[in-house]
């Protein structure tokens, strides 16, 4: 699978799919627009390893509802990230059973060189 999920209003996100020059086969999945269903979030989980792993403490409403302050299971980060597409650590990029998580340099350096080959 050759998949994207993203923010489109991200500036950042926009940035690195740029940088990343995605062939045309890649599905772009604008999670404001589109909501990750239960079955996606699993399969990301599957690669992840975790639901934390995909979570994104950054989030404006990580801080604003005191989340931090709170011991999350990994239920509460499902649920959460099921309830709020803010919560996602993006981008998130699917491709042949590997993911790549968030915006870090050396993630998307990675991700753009797997997609490259």
């Amino acid at each position: 699978m050759k998949k994207i999920y993203y923010l489109k209003t991200c500036s950042t996100c926009s940035r690195i799919l740029k940088e990343w020059d995605l062939p045309s086969d890649f599905i772009l999945q604008d999670i404001k627009n589109e909501e990750i269903t239960v079955k996606q979030l699993e399969e990301m989980k599957s690669l992840a390893g975790s639901y934390e792993a995909l979570f994104s403490k950054r989030a404006k409403l990580y801080k604003e509802m005191d989340l931090k302050n709170q011991v999350l299971k990994e239920a509460d980060y499902k649920q959460y990230l099921l309830e709020h597409y803010t919560f996602l650590s993006r981008p998130v990029l699917l491709l042949n059973n590997q993911i790549f998580i968030g915006n870090s340099k050396k993630v998307t350096q990675q991700a753009k060189e797997a997609i490259h080959g």
